[in-house]
């Protein structure tokens, strides 16, 4: 699974001109779900989003990086996107034959929600609609932009102890 992980002030999903869901300080989250993509991706990549610490200490906003979206209780907006997993090193056209299948792929992602519901509080996570047109707005906070891959390790990693 791959992830793009903004830090947002606000961000919202339109469809067709109605707001489906909107959040306020917190994590805007892209997800490309791959073929090969299985739970144990969902376990890895909820972690490293719920515990990545991307936000300054509230009592001295000059230290970066020492608190993460739930010790700010901030909000969560995922968005699936398969064009994540887009290869394109050959030609203009963009390759997404590693995208997992649309019907294999909403199951996953849903898993995916799921997870991160009982991983921090259901009200807090947000998401789109799987499969529409979408109109994504969002303020970015820093900016401060994140990718994530599963398949990397880096991604599923512990973090040290002393970190």
């Amino acid at each position: 699974m791959r992830a793009v992980i903004q830090r947002v002030a606000s961000a919202s999903v339109v469809v067709e001109g109605e707001v489906i869901s909107q959040i306020s300080r917190g994590l805007m989250v892209l997800v490309g779900i791959g073929r090969d993509d299985t739970e144990k991706d969902v376990v890895a990549l909820t972690n490293k989003i719920l515990t990545l610490r991307v936000f300054s200490d509230p009592m001295d906003d000059t230290k970066m990086w020492k608190i993460n979206v739930k010790d700010i209780e901030g909000d969560v907006l995922c968005v699936s996107q398969f064009t994540l997993m887009a290869q394109t090193k050959k030609g203009s056209k963009p390759d997404f034959h590693n995208a997992m299948a649309t019907d294999d792929s909403r199951l996953l992602y849903s898993k995916f929600l799921d997870t991160m519901k009982k991983a921090y509080r259901a009200e807090k996570i947000q998401d789109g609609r799987f499969g529409a047109m979408m109109n994504v707005s969002l303020t970015n906070e820093g900016p401060v932009t994140f990718t994530l891959d599963t398949r990397l390790a880096e991604a599923t990693r512990p973090a040290p102890e002393n970190a």
